[in-house]
C-alpha cells in the first residue's frame, strides 16, 4: 500500500476512534425524567459505577471513573439518563438529597430527634415537629411508634413527614401480629407499652422472653412492676435522657413510677423493636418475680424477694 493511502487509513482510524471515545462521555440518550439513584451503605467504588452502567446512566465504567475519580457517598441522588458524564459526576460528588439514618432500638423520641437533626440538617423547628408529631398527627400513643430501623430519608421533608414514615414502618411491622394480640386479648397499645419497658430492661434479644414472663407475672398478680427504666424516663433531661439512679429515686411522684403505681405506665418509655414486641406475645414460662443483671449483663431471676436479695448480694456487691 502506498504511503499516502496508509496515512489516509490512519487518519480515518484515529478520527473514528476519537468519535467513539468522545461518545462515551455523552449521555446515553435515555429519558430526561429525573429519578432516584440509591447508593447503599458499604457500596464499593466499582460496584456503584457498575450499577450506573447496568441502569444505563453511563456508557463506560472506565470513562466515568476518569471523570469521577472518587467514591460516592451513600444516599439518594436525583439523576436522569440524558446527563453526560460531567453533569452526572458533579451531582454524585455533591451531598445526596436523601441520607441513610439508623435508628437504634430503645431510644425515646427526643433522642431520635437529636440523632436526625445533624444528619438531615434540621433546625429547631423541624426537630420540634418530629417530637410533637404524635399529638399533631393524632397517634394513639405519644411515644413508642417511631419504629427503629435503617431509613433512607429525604432532607427536604419536615419533621411531621419523617415521623409519619417511621409510624408507617411501625404499622407495617405490627400488622402481621395484630391477630395474635387479639387472640391473647391484649390491646396492641398495651403491648407497645410493655415492649418499650422490655426493650430498655433487656441486655439483648436472648433475655427478652424471660423479662416478659416476669413482668407478666407481676401484672397478673397485681404486684407493682418496680422497673428502674420507667424512673429513668421520668428523670431524663436533655443531655442525659437515661440518668443513673440514686438513693431515693423510687419516691418520685409520677404516673411512670412503677414502684409506687401498679400496672403499666400511661405510655411507652422508648421505641421498641420487633423482638421486644414479639416477647410480649411470647413470654417465657417462669415462676420468677424478680430479676437483675450482673456486671457482665447476665440475667439472674428469683421466685421470692429473699432470693432476689441474695442475688443482689452475690452478683452486684
Amino acid at each position: 500500500m502506498r504511503p499516502k493511502y496508509v496515512l489516509i487509513v490512519l487518519v480515518i482510524v484515529v478520527f473514528v476512534s476519537a468519535l467513539w471515545f468522545v461518545n462515551l462521555f455523552r449521555a446515553p440518550g435515555k429519558s430526561s425524567e429525573v429519578v432516584r439513584f440509591v447508593v447503599p451503605v458499604g457500596a464499593s467504588y466499582t460496584g456503584t459505577f457498575q450499577e450506573l452502567k447496568r441502569q444505563e446512566f453511563i456508557k463506560s465504567v472506565w470513562v466515568f471513573g476518569l471523570v469521577m475519580h472518587q467514591s460516592i457517598k451513600p444516599g439518594g441522588y436525583k439523576i436522569s439518563g440524558d446527563m453526560n458524564v460531567f453533569t452526572l459526576a458533579k451531582i454524585l460528588k455533591s451531598e445526596p438529597y436523601m441520607d441513610w439514618v439508623t435508628i437504634p432500638e430503645g431510644l425515646r423520641k427526643e433522642e431520635i430527634a437529636e440523632l436526625l437533626t445533624p444528619k438531615l440538617g434540621w433546625d429547631s423547628a423541624r426537630k420540634k415537629e418530629f417530637i410533637n408529631a404524635p399529638t399533631k398527627l393524632n397517634w394513639p400513643l405519644r411515644d413508642g411508634l417511631y419504629f427503629p430501623e435503617t431509613y433512607l430519608l429525604p432532607k427536604d421533608e419536615d419533621g411531621y413527614q419523617i415521623a409519619a414514615r417511621m409510624f408507617n414502618k411501625f404499622n407495617e411491622e405490627l400488622n402481621p401480629h395484630t391477630a395474635e394480640f387479639t387472640e391473647q386479648n391484649i390491646k396492641w397499645t398495651t403491648g407497645v407499652k410493655l415492649a418499650s419497658i422490655i426493650q430498655r430492661e433487656a441486655a439483648g434479644k436472648s433475655d427478652m422472653a424471660l423479662i416478659s414472663g416476669i413482668l407478666w407475672n407481676r401484672l397478673d398478680q397485681g404486684i407493682a412492676l418496680g422497673v428502674d427504666a420507667t424512673i429513668q424516663y421520668v428523670n431524663g433531661i436533655e443531655g442525659d435522657w437515661w440518668p443513673k439512679l440514686r438513693t431515693g429515686y423510687q419516691s418520685v411522684e409520677s404516673p411512670y413510677n412503677t414502684y409506687k403505681n401498679k400496672g403499666l405506665p400511661p405510655g411507652p418509655i422508648s421505641n421498641p423493636g420487633l423482638d421486644a414486641i414479639l416477647a410480649v406475645l411470647n413470654p417465657a414460662k417462669t415462676a420468677c418475680l424478680y430479676y437483675i443483671h450482673d456486671s457482665n449483663r447476665q440475667i439472674h431471676c428469683a421466685k421470692t424477694y429473699e432470693e432476689h436479695q441474695a442475688n443482689i448480694e452475690k452478683y452486684l456487691k
